[in-house]
């Protein structure tokens, strides 16, 4: 009786440069079928990448399936590595290196903070700046090669890499006591409050940014922020069910967001803007959402005059905007910072995608 091969082997794969993956990028599958799917990048994700490549960050590993060592049945495509995980980076340096997109505007290079590389492409640094395209060419990503005889090995694989993900839905609903203030305290505690905002936290901003949140969640609406207000809301706690599925959208939200923003984003500098971003996300189409962070670098410019051509905003919803934003947690200023930003949003959508 003929026995069923079986194989399965992960190696960390001796360091290769960008610059050799670069030589070889139409020996790799990118998009076999069997890879591990993820949300399209924005420009600001891919120079985030590349942010971290030029300053010594570590990024994520990469995972590849390796052919060299043989015939394989998931060798799709006759070629010598398929991208299980890491299809957008791949992409993103590849994208670089053509000159796709630059550096981001307020780019800078850490020891040398002095350069003025903000917004160049990668062939402006080879030949104006070589010593820093070299760092670019001969970074070592961190890649782990597969080797496998069967498609299963591989949906296993993904199962393990995803087992220590925070916050699915499972642990939400499991996390939810029936008390509004411990909720609070758990979106808290999410990625997108602990790394991606950068205002202060030491008097709880980030607790009542949570709060409002929450209360948008649970009303459906945007409300009235003030002390009074919030007070109420955690008090008088609605019913379990609505809780669970509030709190379920609101974490899948944030989750998004976390993904769009930056570490301690500049642009969530301040806490009193947050609740309109989050509801804007939240109301936005799943393909819209990944660019909201780019078109929000072009906002906050045309609200400040930065931008005189294909200005997203009038002169006068600039001066709306501007005197909403005093007052942070009106309802009326909720809702008008609201409709502007949709309006910018959906603009730009349509000038850009």
């Amino acid at each position: 009786m003929k026995t069923e091969s079986r194989l399965f082997k992960m190696l960390r794969m001796d360091a290769r440069t960008l610059i050799w993956w670069r030589s070889r990028r139409h020996r790799i599958d990118v998009d076999p079928s069997y890879q591990r799917k993820g949300r399209r990048w924005s420009i600001s994700d891919k120079q985030y990448l590349i942010d971290s490549i030029l300053n010594g960050f570590d990024i994520p590993k990469f995972y590849v399936v390796d052919f060299t060592w043989g015939d394989s049945p998931l060798n799709e495509k006759n070629s010598e590595y398929a991208v299980i995980d890491g299809k957008q980076r791949f992409e993103s340096v590849f994208e670089f290196f053509d000159d796709k997109f630059p550096l981001a505007a307020n780019f800078r290079l850490l020891n040398q903070p002095t350069l003025p590389l903000g917004g160049l492409k990668y062939s402006v640094l080879k030949t104006d700046y070589p010593e820093v395209a070299e760092l670019f060419d001969n970074f070592n990503p961190d890649v782990m090669t597969v080797i496998a005889s069967k498609k299963e090995y591989i949906e296993e694989l993904f199962v393990r890499l995803n087992r220590s993900k925070p916050l699915s839905g499972a642990e939400i609903r499991n996390a939810i006591t029936g008390e509004v203030s411990e909720i609070i305290r758990s979106i808290r505690g999410h990625e997108f409050f602990t790394s991606n905002v950068r205002f202060n936290t030491n008097k709880g901003q980030d607790l009542n940014c949570a709060a409002k949140l929450l209360m948008f969640e649970v009303t459906g609406a945007l409300q009235e922020t003030k002390k009074t207000q919030l007070d109420k809301f955690v008090k008088e706690a609605p019913d379990n069910t609505t809780l669970k599925k509030s709190v379920e959208t609101l974490f899948s939200t944030l989750e998004n967001m976390s993904e769009v923003f930056q570490f301690k984003d500049t642009l969530l500098g301040s806490e009193g803007q947050i609740p309109i971003y989050y509801w804007l996300c939240r109301n936005s189409s799943a393909e819209a959402v990944p660019y909201f962070r780019d078109f929000l670098e072009t906002f906050m410019a045309s609200l400040d005059n930065q931008v005189k051509r294909g200005a997203l905003l009038t002169e006068g919803e600039k001066a709306d905007f501007k005197i909403a934003s005093r007052s942070i947690n009106d309802r009326t200023s909720h809702s008008l910072r609201y409709d502007i930003l949709k309006k910018a949003f959906d603009k730009w959508l349509s000038l850009n995608l």
